[in-house]
């Protein structure tokens, strides 16, 4: 679920969201931060896309500008543009390079089939154990580390294709990552047609 509200109080908006399967091909931070300003340029994937979309309607209507074209913002680099003026207001440098991960590991499918499943969970367990998140306040978030996924549900795969990468800054954080990750993906048969539900359930406004 996402919340969204105004300034004044008098209106608040959820999204109630499908969180089952990871939104999005990046698990972590480095590389979310990275999706999410290929999004602003006009790419980015597409669920990404459709939920972005979905919260900016939100937010204008909230602001009293429900008729601003969002895709044609995204499209033509006001988005873009509107982020990177944002950094530099902030003393920021917006190309500026992202971490990246000094270890990774790719796992490969096994068989030809269709990916049928996805647990969002597991694999957010296992971006936490590659060292992208915190088990106490104090723990040190390596920026660098996440997982980077290479299909989703619903698309077909040949044996020894990559399906998602380890991203980490030691080797030995990989076992425990691939343990909290088994039997969360599911490649399935051939012509298995995969279980899709709106991206965006339900909007709730109290």
């Amino acid at each position: 679920m996402v919340a969204l509200g105004t300034d004044s109080g008098v209106a608040t908006t959820a999204l109630l969201t499908d969180m089952n399967t990871p939104l999005g091909l990046a698990i972590g931070n480095a590389n979310e931060v990275r999706e999410s300003v290929e999004v602003l340029a006009g790419g980015g994937p597409a669920d990404v896309v459709e939920l972005t979309i979905a919260l900016a309607r939100e937010m204008l209507s909230l602001a009293g500008r429900p008729d601003a074209d969002v895709e044609a913002a995204l499209g033509d680099g006001r988005a873009m543009d509107a982020w990177r003026a944002m950094i530099r207001a902030q003393d920021g440098d917006p190309d500026a390079p992202l971490p990246v991960a000094r270890e990774t590991h790719t796992v490969l499918a096994e068989r030809s089939g269709i990916v049928s499943r996805m647990d969002a969970l597991p694999f957010g367990i296992a971006a936490w154990r590659l060292g992208a998140g915190r088990a106490r306040a104090d723990d040190p978030v390596i920026h660098a580390a996440g997982i980077d996924l290479h299909v989703k549900p619903g698309e077909s795969v040949t044996a020894g294709q990559p399906v998602f990468t380890l991203l980490a800054a030691d080797a030995a954080r990989f076992d425990r990552a691939l343990s909290a990750l088994e039997g969360s993906w599911i490649i399935a048969e051939a012509g298995t047609v995969a279980v899709r539900t709106p991206l965006v359930r339900e909007r709730i406004t109290a």
